[in-house]
């Protein structure tokens, strides 16, 4: 008995390889981790942000006459240099933590920039709020009572841009993704793999020159 043996038609298409088990086009279990990782350092640095915003953002200031507080100098540009200061803080930050990023795990992946913007976008909130916390006080009246009338005293921190806070992020994937594509090695063509032979083989479909011959017709 034999066996029937069908081969494909020259009109179908050819499969197309199969995958190899562990692609480096996968998400692993450590890439995750390592984009939580991400995430949870730059958060935390967000207070750093938040210090240096107190300490270096100018203010402005006070004073009361008793019954009303007023600004002390209305032309002061100290509101607009605040937003100034956490533009700038934030800008450094960002480009600091790409870089960080990028040194501690060169191969990038989707999960380290997720966590590079989760983390950025916390740390810009982080960072709004412990500034707001250890600058002067957001009770103006108390702080006008116990400054004394005609003292002045400085104007609690304001973020009049809120906008500011997706410098931060936005600028640190920028950065990373920069990176990323000019010094992480792509991978390669799996085209030029010679483990992956072409599908079907040249032998299965021969070409009519390479068949036998047909028999000659009997001469009469």
């Amino acid at each position: 008995m034999t066996e029937a043996v069908t081969t494909p038609s020259p009109h179908e298409p050819p499969l197309p390889p199969e995958k190899r088990s562990g692609s480096a086009g996968g998400i692993t279990p450590a890439d995750i981790r390592d984009g939580a990782a991400a995430a949870l350092l730059i958060g935390v640095a967000g207070v750093l942000l938040g210090v240096l915003w107190a300490w270096l953002a100018p203010k402005a200031q006070y004073v009361s006459n008793g019954e009303a507080v007023f600004l002390r100098n209305s032309e002061s540009e100290a509101r607009i240099g605040a937003d100034g200061t956490f533009f700038l803080l934030s800008l450094g930050f960002g480009v600091l933590s790409a870089v960080l990023v990028f040194l501690w795990r060169r191969r990038g992946g989707v999960p380290l920039v997720v966590g590079l913007v989760l983390g950025s976008c916390f740390a810009a909130l982080v960072g709004w709020r412990v500034g707001l916390w250890l600058g002067p006080s957001s009770d103006v009246a108390a702080a006008a009572v116990k400054a004394g009338k005609g003292v002045p005293f400085d104007a609690p921190l304001q973020l009049l841009a809120q906008g500011v806070l997706l410098v931060w992020p936005m600028v640190a994937v920028a950065v990373h993704l920069g990176l990323t594509a000019l010094w992480t090695p792509h991978d390669p063509d799996p085209s030029a793999d010679s483990d992956w032979a072409p599908y079907p083989p040249p032998h299965v479909h021969a070409t009519p020159s390479d068949g036998p011959s047909a028999p000659e017709p009997p001469r009469g």
